[in-house]
């Protein structure tokens, strides 16, 4: 009997070790796609900026099709705002059904929205646009860092993530209450972008905001960015559910965002901010920024004036003159820079984009002389000397300061080694070590920091010796399942005490295997989720893959060692995977190691809807980038209409294959172009592009 307690605890312990093993491979897999993502974000927003500083237009066209980029982030003065976003004018109709809002709010009013959102039904554009207008004015009166006291309230509520998950938002509600004189509650950003319900979930926060000014704080997150926006869904959905009013709703949210408070603090002692600190933050600093500035972190921001005298002298081959407008004291600059030469016509997209890469190494170089900093050092240039040294917009060094604290706070996440290096995963902010936890904690006398930003399975973690408390709200965030919510309580005594749950009834109905993402046959819902992802990632990169593939098989025989296909895909997708831990779920199991990598290539290419007559090069990059061209192809629209002509269309490509330096015949986007034009009515739904080339249906 002993003997056999033995064994059946051995064999626990061994499962219980696998399921282990394949939670965190699975989770790594949503995070290492999700961060890819965020990183091509940024690099298509870095590539856009360095275009719109240096790119010369050939014709009038060019010119007014490379300006949009940027117009719809540009800010309107105040009173143009109002104009333009003018909810007088218009008219609730008689059969209109859903809520009616009357200024100022009552808590009545918040309850009434609870309960039409609830049962579905949406806000008139009217009541939408006046609560953004008050809200815009009382944020205006915020200062940059929000103050809380437990004293008034019994307890404070912190609340992360909820990214448009509005079931997750009622949950908290009905579990802890709604905000009240007693009821405090923080929310740390990060409150729109890839769930549906985003602008409901606006919507509630601004109006409890506006009832209880004293009891209710929204922090800024990343996701508030209208360059982000275009990425994640927001923008999308806000079209879509307001078609006639929905770009002046854009408009006023993207000028709310900007006024968003950066960070909170309770008590004097527990800091709240979205992302996470950097060697260089400075609490004191971040209270003098002027936040609303920062229409876009992912971008410094110049005046709207002074872009318009550039781009009218280098029309004019006029000379750029830098001078100070306030008449006050410069900030010490570096040494004139030569001028790129000018750019080459787009129509030569080889030559446009040989051009592209020559100069941006010639103004990395020309920074590395400046410095001294030679090219055997690179790992020696700092992140904070990185961002100062690129200054692609020329700003004076203060308001690149100003820019960099805004970014660390938002996009940085901690680490466990000590100091502090650039977030090359997500492609902003930087990785913060404990070391640097302690620096900040010690300076400004705080007990801890609490922040969001990353999705934890248990809904909350904390790391740096439990000095950093990452707290997320959104529950099944990558699949149901795949991780609980969670809030955090603080009382007088400032000790945690966490509520954990999930939103989706479906997931209430799991078992508790089934909730950790597992179970042993089939397939977990979650792990199947993931690996489905992961080989849609690995279809796009076909080409890629082969030619990384035949490097290892020398005698063109079609096999390579399984330990050689590990290596390989790796080189290509760069994800940081255990690729020899997944390759039992990826790769059938062979009796001599050897893989068959065309046979396997072929089993990755799933299903597609009748493409055969375009180019399967063309279709492979848009599989693997198709995100990119939703993101400009949402620049270019600039009316949302979510229609674009064939000649911006081809213009889209041009950027697009500039940017991604890859080969796309005029032949091949011609075929795209009358494959995708239904009605051929002379205009590209992009809406039913995506779908076109959709590769994972989704499911009923």
């Amino acid at each position: 009997a002993f003997k056999a307690a033995v064994l059946i605890q051995r064999w626990y312990r061994r499962y219980v070790a696998r399921l282990e093993m394949r939670r965190r491979c699975t989770w790594r897999i949503f995070q290492s796609i999700e961060y890819a993502c965020e990183q091509d974000q940024i690099k298509l927003h870095n590539f856009f900026s360095y275009l719109m500083d240096h790119f010369t237009p050939s014709s009038s066209k060019e010119r007014d099709f490379i300006s949009r980029m940027f117009i719809s982030g540009e800010s309107f003065k105040d009173a143009e705002l109002e104009k333009y976003c003018d909810y007088e004018s218009m008219v609730v109709p008689d059969s209109y059904t859903g809520p009616h809002l009357s200024f100022p709010l009552l808590p009545d009013h918040a309850t009434a929205l609870l309960q039409a959102f609830k049962q579905k039904q949406q806000l008139h554009a009217r009541y939408v646009l006046n609560l953004l207008h008050e809200t815009r004015k009382h944020l205006k009166q915020l200062p940059n860092i929000s103050h809380v006291s437990t004293c008034y309230s019994e307890e404070v509520t912190v609340c992360g993530d909820l990214h448009g998950q509005l079931d997750d938002l009622f949950l908290i509600f009905y579990k802890n209450g709604l905000p009240s004189p007693s009821k405090s509650y923080v929310f740390n950003g990060d409150f729109v972008d890839r769930g549906k319900q985003s602008l409901e979930i606006l919507i509630i926060l601004f109006a409890f905001l506006l009832i209880y000014p004293k009891e209710v704080h929204l922090n800024r997150g990343n996701h508030e960015d209208h360059m982000v926006n275009l990425r994640y869904g927001f923008t999308k959905e806000v079209m879509q559910k307001y078609k006639v009013h929905g770009k002046k709703i854009l408009k006023m949210i993207h000028n709310v965002f900007c006024w968003l408070p950066l960070a909170t603090l309770i008590d004097q002692k527990v800091l709240v901010i979205h992302g996470g600190i950097s060697d260089t933050t400075d609490l004191d600093m971040l209270e003098k920024i002027q936040r609303n500035k920062f229409l876009s972190v992912l971008r410094g921001k110049k005046s709207k004036e002074s872009n318009r005298n550039v781009e009218i002298q280098e029309i004019n081959g006029e000379s750029k003159v830098e001078a100070d407008p306030a008449g006050k004291e410069a900030a010490p600059s570096l040494s004139p820079q030569p001028r790129p030469a000018q750019a080459p016509s787009m129509s030569n997209r080889l030559e446009f984009s040989r051009w592209v890469r020559q100069t941006v190494q010639e103004q990395i170089e020309s920074c590395r002389r400046l410095v001294d900093i030679s090219e055997s050092e690179p790992e020696e240039l700092t992140y904070s000397s990185m961002v100062s040294l690129t200054d692609p917009d020329g700003l004076c060094w203060t308001h690149q300061e100003y820019w960099k604290q805004i970014l660390d706070i938002l996009w940085s996440d901690p680490m466990p080694q000590e100091g502090c290096k650039a977030n090359t995963v997500r492609g902003g902010g930087c990785y913060f070590g404990p070391d640097v936890t302690r620096k900040i904690l010690d300076k400004y006398n705080l007990q801890f920091l609490i922040r969001s930003h990353e999705c934890k399975q248990e809904g909350y973690e904390f790391c740096h010796n439990r000095k950093v408390l990452t707290i997320f709200s959104a529950s099944n965030y990558y699949e149901i399942g795949s991780n609980r919510g969670a809030y955090v309580k603080l009382g007088p005594d400032l000790v945690p005490h966490f509520v954990q749950y999930q939103a989706n009834k479906t997931a209430l109905t799991l078992t508790m295997t089934q909730r950790q993402g597992f179970v042993v046959a089939p397939i977990s819902r979650v792990e199947e989720s993931a690996f489905r992802a992961l080989r849609e990632k690995l279809f796009a990169h076909t080409s890629a893959l082969i030619s990384a593939f035949k490097a290892y098989d020398k005698d063109n025989t079609g096999r390579i060692t399984l330990s050689n296909w590990a290596t390989a895909v790796e080189s290509v997708v760069q994800l940081g995977l255990p690729w020899r831990m997944l390759r039992p779920q990826l790769v059938r199991s062979t009796e001599d190691s050897m893989l068959e990598y065309k046979s396997w290539l072929d089993d990755l290419a799933m299903e597609q809807r009748s493409q055969e007559h375009i180019q399967s090069s063309l279709l492979e990059v848009i599989y693997r980038n198709r995100s990119n061209l939703e993101t400009i192809f949402r620049i270019i629209d600039r009316d949302h209409s979510g229609l674009i002509s064939f000649e911006e269309f081809h213009q889209t490509w041009k950027l697009f294959s500039s940017h991604m330096n890859v080969e796309v015949t005029d032949d091949g986007i011609n075929d795209l172009v009358r494959s995708i034009d239904f009605n051929k009515d002379g205009n590209i739904d992009f809406n039913e592009f995506l779908e076109a080339f959709r590769l994972v249906k989704q499911s009923k």
